[in-house]
């Protein structure tokens, strides 16, 4: 029976389990994440669509105010011309022109000459009219403003008229500028459900950002940054608008979507740290069971052992005494030591067995001594010399020689009976290898690690515990290490034992 194979199976099972599992949960989560993304990005659309709605209304308010800039100024040119008129002479009937001069109650204009004199004014405040110094100023800043209207009074004599926005005018624009910024910072930022970063035409200088980390506006570097990933998740959305030229608006998914994305993973991963560390604590209940299963099946057996073990012995004394053949009472005498050191062996599992130093050759030598009557005679075992025969290793040597006995019975069956088995040593540093070799049929790579699992046989009869059991008495007894240092199938197998010299 091959438990380990079995075990494999349901693991195996158990995990395309876990893996359709986890895939219907990764498709689920990520089928609702797109579903409120599509809303998302509608939801964006929609508000994109509405900027661009008020924008439009913003663009079409500048072209009013851009015609009312005209019409004032048509009025100050036939102001001016009603003043040259005027100033001419030209005709005898002025009500139509004194008309058109006193009509003009709104657009601040002054008349200069040729020396920038200040001959005539209009619609400006008596206290700039009143200080010369305020009149210049007021003149310098009307030539910024527009370009001065000619006033040919004759052929030698020229004036030049100069004028600003009117009041009315004014304070429209400044009604104009207070709708842009309305629009930057209410309609395009605060309705925004997204991450926005407002931009200039360079796409560089931010004007306005939403629903953006504060830290992030100290940080150029990382702001730039920023906007370069919003453009590559999202093209950005392009507004015009007077006196601000191109502008444009950079948006990115809302954090809610971002978390949405991630939650199955990190879910997922909460979930196999908990499953881990659950598998941790129960391998290692699991383990201390089955420790507590093999210290009591061992005991059990040795104190089983012990009742027939001691009948025999007082059998065999009985025997000699009636003068039975001393030949079948020394075979005797050597199963009943036989008995008497599995007994022991069975007795030290789940102590700490007290390790001594023992010849290592000789421990090997009568191992196989004793084995080797008992072996197919077409199976031939050598323990080869080393160098020093008498090096010392500490050593349990009842455990020790079992460990060598399950390695050459196992060599045994993979050799079916005929073959050869060699044992050699070999120190390296502050160790000692030892390494059976076997003519057998081999062990497949993939099994390397695996024949060392309880329950893990390739016989149809046996339980599989011969290499556990081998690799606890090496590993947790001894402190060295047992493997399969190689293996080729049909070439045969070499098992190595690494045991410390001191």
């Amino acid at each position: 029976m091959d438990l380990y194979s079995r075990k494999q199976r349901w693991k195996l099972v158990l995990a395309l389990v876990a893996l359709l599992m986890v895939g219907a949960s990764l498709w689920y989560s990520n089928r609702i994440v797109e579903g409120v993304r599509a809303e998302e990005r509608r939801k964006v659309e929609l508000w994109a669509e509405a900027v661009q709605n008020r924008a439009q209304l913003v663009n079409y308010t500048e072209r009013l105010f851009q015609r009312l800039r005209e019409e004032e100024r048509k009025k100050v040119q036939l102001w001016a011309e009603a003043m040259q008129r005027m100033s001419s002479g030209t005709g005898t009937d002025f009500t139509f022109t004194l008309k058109v001069v006193q009509d003009n109650t709104t657009v601040p204009v002054v008349i200069v000459d040729k020396n920038d004199r200040v001959l005539f004014n209009r619609n400006l405040d008596s206290l700039v009219v009143r200080d010369t110094a305020r009149m210049n100023a007021e003149v310098r800043a009307m030539k910024t403003l527009h370009d001065p209207i000619e006033i040919a009074i004759d052929a030698r004599q020229k004036q030049y008229l100069y004028y600003k926005d009117s009041r009315v005018f004014s304070e429209l624009q400044e009604v104009m500028d207070g709708i842009i910024r309305s629009f930057i910072s209410e309609t395009v930022m605060s309705t925004a459900s997204v991450p926005v970063i407002y931009t200039d035409s360079t796409r560089t200088r931010v004007i306005e950002t939403g629903n953006v980390e504060e830290a992030l506006l100290h940080d150029t570097t990382a702001l730039h940054a920023r906007i370069a990933a919003m453009e590559r998740s999202n093209p950005p959305i392009a507004i015009d608008l007077p006196g601000k030229g191109r502008n444009y608006i950079f948006y990115e998914e809302s954090l809610i979507i971002t978390q949405l994305r991630y939650f199955p993973y990190v879910q997922l991963a909460i979930l196999a740290l908990f499953l881990l560390v659950a598998y941790a604590l129960f391998s290692v209940f699991r383990n201390a069971e089955q420790n507590q299963v093999w210290v009591g099946m061992a005991k059990e057996t040795a104190h089983q052992l012990g009742t027939p073990l001691s009948s025999l012995m007082a059998w065999t004394e009985l025997l000699k005494d009636q003068g039975a053949d001393p030949g079948a009472l020394t075979e005797m005498r050597k199963d009943l030591d036989r008995l008497e050191v599995i007994t022991e062996r069975f007795s030290k599992i789940g102590s700490s067995p007290d390790l001594v130093p023992e010849k290592l050759y000789h421990t090997l030598r009568a191992t196989v001594l004793y084995l080797r009557p008992r072996l197919p005679a077409r199976a031939r075992i050598e323990v080869i010399a080393p160098a020093d025969t008498e090096m010392l290793v500490p050593l349990n040597r009842p455990l020790f020689s079992w460990v060598i006995e399950n390695l050459i019975r196992n060599a045994i069956d993979a050799m079916e009976g005929e073959g050869s088995i060699t044992i050699e040593m070999a120190t390296e540093g502050a160790h000692v290898y030892v390494d059976v070799t076997d003519t057998g049929k081999g062990i497949p790579q993939a099994r390397h690690k695996t024949v060392f699992q309880p329950g893990f046989t390739t016989k149809k009869r046996g339980w599989g515990l011969g290499l556990s059991l081998s690799k606890r008495i090496i590993e947790q007894y001894h402190g060295g290490h047992i493997f399969v240092k190689k293996s080729a199938p049909g070439k045969g197998t070499t098992f190595r034992i690494t045991l410390n010299l001191k």
